[in-house]
């Protein structure tokens, strides 16, 4: 295929907007598929996971290949629920359009507009698709308002929905001012809709004019412009980003599906539209230019993993791909040999020979290739730009239902987590857990399932504790501490005093001040690796002490019965003695929190972070509108916040949190704190 006659198209939108649904249908029109499969009966050849078959919603993003006048269509289905934006973020990687599915009955919503905050981060060309124009109660002129309201002038229409008698019955041309029925054959405009037609037809000429200013004079002039003039002012407009155009249909009942791929392949850019892919070559900034008579390059932009080995998929920015290449990895500097290449389609693969320039295709059984490697052509090594993955922010810590189970879930991760970047594994070993951080609760869920399913790990979970840390606030001196113990033969003796003050530095300060060898100092090394192992466990509830300067000033040995054995335990011993004297109290992190929301939430997060004990320290302007707030929080208040914020802001906010410093914990908190940790404490005991 030519690399002019290729379109790599994302579909984009909030879930249940009808994504799946509309690939579905192309595939079905297009005799790519010979069924029209349905979300709720889990047979789409996009969604055929099964966890998404059993929750009915899109997980991971899939690719749905169709032809349609002599153009490959690559559709990249992906999730509209937030929690796997990670997916979206793979299939943008290698898209040359982005189309928002909104349906007819809500319009803009909370997804449509994440959609498009990615576009524009991409500066990928932008198109929409308003779904389900004939159910019940749809208005697409209403979405159609709601669209150019919330995302500018840049919109214009180049379908709308034939109605008759309040139902959508066909879809009309804006620019031909022509419709079709529902079969596909020819109708007339309904009766009073010519006005409205007539209205949208003017909207649609004016963003074709404004790409050119001889167009622009003939426009003012009232001249009617050609079909080629129209295609290729829409072509210029929405690959530059000056036209968002807007489409239309009911997927479901097949009506649009070949008005959407008129559009795609006679207005959507081809991906030699963006000429370069930047890259790094040598160190250095460096560019590589899409040309399909190039040398050989390709991005892998998503990896599935499961028993039989790892499965890439990958797009070609340069010249062609072939099974019997061997490529470098850019990252590695090690050769891939290619071997069994594929045009996928959901999850059938179908070998071939090559994949031309502009296509997507994958690769198996290549062990050591990940998600944002290069593949190069060794005599022109360059290293593309990867795919950037949200920070994660929302953790679970995950145990096993059963005992010996915990080698499984590490394992089980491992391998999932070469297909899915957007979550990270921390076994923690001062909390003693295998903390898991991902993107929203949903995602961790999905973890645990796909744990359960595909490894038999079967998984509990909790929040993560908290690392707290204690220190002193005040002096105290001439601390004892002896051990000394008889056993017939050689005894155990070692007598040290101590005084113990707040430090400067976090770590343990060790000195002495002995006069006259009363401990010698072959034993004060013995003295300062007992205080070491005891300030791992403090007094109050065994969290870590820090800032404690510790003071040897006297003390007795015993010419045979000392060792550094005991006094390293006579230096716990002072520890254990001196520090509950010293006014210990309970140190909690504190956080610094950034929170980017829409103007209209601030008060509702102000008021949140009261309750969360934050403490707000500015705010600024957003880039592309909206306030971000920064505050501080302890961080035992912002477990849950991930979940909070996408409820208070419907999902319009993000923020990210990162450990800044330790303070003094409030009384109640200390109390709450530390009878807990008796609690577990005894647990472990029993």
């Amino acid at each position: 295929m030519q690399l002019a006659n290729i379109r790599n198209v994302c579909l984009m939108g909030h879930g249940g907007d009808g994504k799946t649904t509309l690939a579905e249908s192309l595939l079905f029109m297009t005799k790519a598929a010979d069924r029209m499969g349905k979300v709720a009966d889990g047979n789409t050849v996009c969604d055929f996971d099964q966890e998404e078959i059993r929750r009915k919603i899109s997980i991971g993003s899939s690719i749905a290949p169709v032809e349609y006048n002599g153009c490959k269509i690559n559709l990249l289905d992906t999730p509209g629920y937030f929690d796997f934006v990670g997916e979206v973020l793979q299939s943008l990687r290698v898209a040359d359009i982005g189309v928002i599915v909104c349906a007819a009955k809500s319009g803009v919503n909370v997804g449509a507009e994440k959609a498009w905050k990615l576009l524009a981060g991409r500066k990928l060309p932008r198109a929409f698709y308003i779904s389900r124009i004939d159910e019940e109660n749809a208005d697409f002129f209403k979405a159609y308002a709601s669209i150019k309201e919330a995302f500018g002038n840049s919109v214009c229409p180049l379908y709308a929905p034939a109605i008759e008698n309040g139902k959508a019955v066909g879809i009309i041309d804006i620019a031909a001012k022509k419709a079709v029925g529902a079969d596909g054959k020819p109708m007339d405009i309904p009766a009073g809709m010519s006005a409205q037609i007539d209205d949208l037809y003017n909207e649609l000429a004016e963003h074709v004019a404004e790409t050119d200013e001889a167009l622009m004079e003939r426009f003012f002039e009232g001249e009617a412009f050609t079909a080629d003039e129209i295609t290729k002012g829409l072509s210029a407009g929405i690959a530059g980003g000056d036209i968002t155009p807007v489409l239309c249909g009911s997927a479901i009942n097949n009506m649009g599906g070949a008005e959407f791929l008129k559009a795609i392949t006679a207005y959507g850019p081809c991906p030699a539209g963006r000429k370069v892919e930047k890259g790094v070559k040598n160190g250095e900034p460096a560019e590589l230019a899409i040309d399909q008579n190039g040398p050989a390059a390709a991005i892998v932009f998503k990896t599935l993993s499961d028993q039989y080995g790892k499965f890439s998929f990958f797009k070609v920015i340069s010249g062609k791909v072939t099974s019997d290449m061997t490529l470098v990895n850019a990252r590695t500097g090690q050769n891939e040999k290619m071997g069994h290449i594929y045009v996928v389609r959901g999850k059938k693969n179908t070998e071939v020979k090559e994949i031309g320039c502009g296509d997507i295709g994958a690769v198996s059984k290549l062990a050591d290739l990940k998600t944002g490697d290069t593949l190069c052509d060794p005599r022109a090594v360059i290293e593309l730009e990867g795919v950037n993955f949200p920070e994660p922010c929302y953790a679970l810590a995950f145990m096993s239902k059963v005992k010996g189970g915990e080698e499984k879930i590490a394992t089980g991760l491992s391998r999932i987590s070469e297909e899915d970047l957007s979550f990270i594994v921390k076994n923690d070993a001062e909390t003693k857990q295998f903390v898991v951080t991902g993107q929203g609760d949903i995602h961790l869920d999905v973890l645990c399932s796909r744990l359960k399913s595909k490894f038999g790990a079967e998984v509990e979970t909790e929040s993560p504790r908290v690392a707290y840390r204690e220190k002193i606030r005040k002096k105290v001196t001439g601390v004892e501490g002896k051990h000394k113990k008889q056993s017939g033969g050689h005894g155990q003796f070692g007598l040290v005093i101590m005084d113990f003050e707040p430090g400067e530095t976090e770590d343990l300060i060790f000195e002495e001040k002995i006069f006259g060898g009363s401990v010698p100092k072959n034993f004060h090394p013995a003295v300062e690796k007992g205080l070491r192992e005891r300030i791992q466990r403090g007094v109050l509830a065994g969290y870590p002490v820090v800032n404690l300067k510790a003071t040897l000033v006297d003390g007795k040995y015993h010419d045979v019965d000392s060792s550094e054995m005991a006094f390293k335990l006579a230096a716990g011993l002072a520890y254990k003695s001196g520090l509950p004297q010293a006014s210990p109290v309970l140190l909690e992190p504190i956080g610094s929190l950034k929170v980017s929301i829409p103007d209209s939430y601030t008060g509702d997060i102000m008021g949140d972070l009261n309750k969360r004990r934050g403490r707000v320290m500015g705010m600024n302007p957003a880039e592309g509108g909206g306030t971000v707030v920064e505050a501080e929080a302890p961080m035992s208040e912002m477990h849950s916040y991930a979940i909070d914020l996408r409820s208070m802001t419907q999902g319009r906010g993000s923020f990210t949190f990162k450990f800044e410093r330790y303070d003094e914990a409030p009384p109640m908190v200390q109390q709450k704190v530390i009878e807990s940790a008796k609690a577990r404490m005894e647990e472990d005991d029993d």
